[in-house]
Parts: structure tokens; sequence; C-alpha cells
């Protein structure tokens, strides 16, 4: 009998067909998802997709923890500033396209790494959503401006009236989820709810799914640091630039909104700075929270490499 060849790094194993992997890192914000995956990339001759819903934009990178120029050379990455701020890009688009674009990637290549901590676009990828109608954008601009103008808990009200299902689950504190939900309720004329019924959509791949963390305090300290690192590299100047799109989905996001407060004299310097890092911190607590209720994966300490390795080969059936 003949074998074909699966190659991982700089080993072959024997298979009687090649199968596609796609290792999947994810993980809260600041825990080392970047490090890791450009060291797996190396290792496995992959590329990088990145599955983080604000890395897509061109005009945020200090904010967003986008990986610097030096870390993009080492490695190519795609869905990293390919997208303006002023373009509209939803999760189903973004499905769309990383599965296009792994069919044609996996015509040359056998392994890819994907790495980000926004669940829903994580899920688009695992699970798949179903097509969800367009929404006018005459209507998210009105719910965001709504949310500008500190009407947000009408939002959550009308949102529990029209779907209370969803509402059951969701973290009614996250902006653009509310926003989302309501949007395509009040469009479509049908809960939200309704439109996800989380049936796994077969993929061409095997995923094999790693998630990182570290110990709270740690993971906290690192937070903190990040935090003044992206202050003392010109967050403030960043956000800026794109003031006048302060309304976007992706500008109602930690690290972005607190500094809007502080430009508009709402907080002084200091109380931004805290507030970014507090914020933050919650919101790794959430990202923790959604991947270990989620789904299923595998939890490493970043710096594990060799563990790591010894499970994407375990994965990998031949």
């Amino acid at each position: 009998m003949s074998f074909n060849y699966l190659c991982v790094g700089n080993l072959q194993y024997p298979s009687l067909k090649k199968e596609k992997i796609l290792v999947l890192v994810v993980g809260p914000t600041a825990v080392g998802k970047t490090n890791l995956c450009i060291n797996l990339a190396q290792k496995y001759d992959a590329e990088i997709f990145s599955c983080d819903s604000r890395q897509f934009y061109k005009e945020l990178s200090i904010g967003t923890a986008k990986p610097s120029k030096n870390e993009l050379s080492k490695v190519k990455h795609h869905f990293i500033n390919n997208l303006s701020i002023q373009n509209g890009y939803s999760v189903a688009d973004y499905e769309k396209q990383v599965i296009d674009a792994l069919g044609v990637y996996f015509q040359e290549k056998n392994v890819a790494i994907m790495t980000g901590g926004s669940g829903l676009f994580v899920k688009a990828i695992t699970h798949g959503f179903d097509a969800i109608p367009d929404v006018p954008t005459s209507l998210r601009e009105e719910l965001n401006k709504r949310i500008e103008n500190g009407r947000f808990d009408e939002l959550v009200k009308e949102l529990k009236e029209l779907d209370p299902l969803y509402c059951q689950n969701a973290d009614l504190s996250n902006k653009q989820r509310v926003s989302r939900a309501l949007e395509v309720a009040l469009h479509t004329g049908k809960p939200f709810s309704e439109w996800l019924k989380d049936e796994p959509k077969k993929r061409s791949f095997k995923i094999i799914k790693i998630g990182l963390e570290r110990p709270r305090e740690e993971l906290y300290k690192r937070i903190n640091f990040r935090v003044d690192l992206m202050l003392a590299e010109g967050l403030i100047d960043e956000v800026k630039h794109v003031i006048d799109f302060k309304t976007a989905n992706a500008l109602q996001t930690v690290g972005y909104k607190e500094v809007f407060d502080y430009l508009n004299e709402e907080t002084d310097y200091k109380t931004m700075a805290e507030l970014i890092k507090r914020n933050t911190r919650r919101y790794a607590k959430r990202q923790l929270t959604w991947f270990k209720n989620k789904d299923h994966f595998q939890w490493f300490l970043p710096e594990n490499i060799p563990l790591i390795d010894s499970y994407i080969a375990q994965c990998i059936n031949f």
C-alpha cells in the first residue's frame, strides 16, 4: 500500500489522505497568544489567520494590541489591516471570507494557525452561523446614536421585550451585542435567538482547539502594563484620528470609549487610564468565561510550548 505524507514542521507522518489542520488558539487579552502563534506558525510552516474583531481595521493598531510590524514580518498574517473603520462588516461576512480563504490556502498548505479573543468570530469558524439578513445602515446608526446619547438602557429594555430568550444568557452590558440583537429583531420582525439554531456546520478541515490562560494576578499585571504601554505609544492620538467614526461598533469597546470620554472632558487622564485597565480586566474575565462555557478547549500556560506541541501531535490522526 502506498502512503501520502502529511508534513508537520520538519516531520513527516504517513497518512492515507492529507488531512488539513486548523490550530485554533484562543484566550483572554494580554495572555500571550501572539508569541505562541508565531512560534507555532514557524514550526509548522503555517500562516496566521486572525479572529480578533478589531484587528481587521487598519486605523486601529495601538488600542487593539495588533501584532507589531516586526511580528507581522515574521509570519504571513491574514485578516489584519484588511478593512477600514468606515466599512460595514458582520460576523457572517467574516465566516464566508475566512472559509473561502482557507479553502484556497489548504490547496497549498496542510496547517493553518488561527488566533484571537473574539468569541463570536471564533464560533463563526468552529460552528458557523445561520444566514441573517443584512440590516440597513440607517437602523444601525440610529441605535448607535441612542447609545452615544446615554440611552443604552432603553435598548436593553426593548431587547428584553422582543427577545427574552436571548436575554437569558446574553451579556446585557455589552453594547455591541445588545445593539446587534436588537437591530436584527427590529428589521426582521423575528427574535435574534430564532436565527441562532446553533447547529454546527461541517468543515473540510480538522480544528485543534487550544486555550491559553495564566494565574489571575499575573494576567492582570500584564493587562495593566499593556495599557500603560498603549498610552505611552499614542493611544489618545489614535482615538483622535477616528473620532468622526465614534459610533462605529468597533469603537464601542474597551480602550476607545474611555478615551472618548476623556477627550470630551468627562474624566481626567488618571481616571481614564484606570478605567481602561479595570474594564480590560473585566473583559478578559468575560472572555475566559465564554471560551470555557461555549466550547471545549484544551488549556495551557502560554510558555508550555513542548506540552502544546505534544497535544497537537496527539490530535492529528494518521
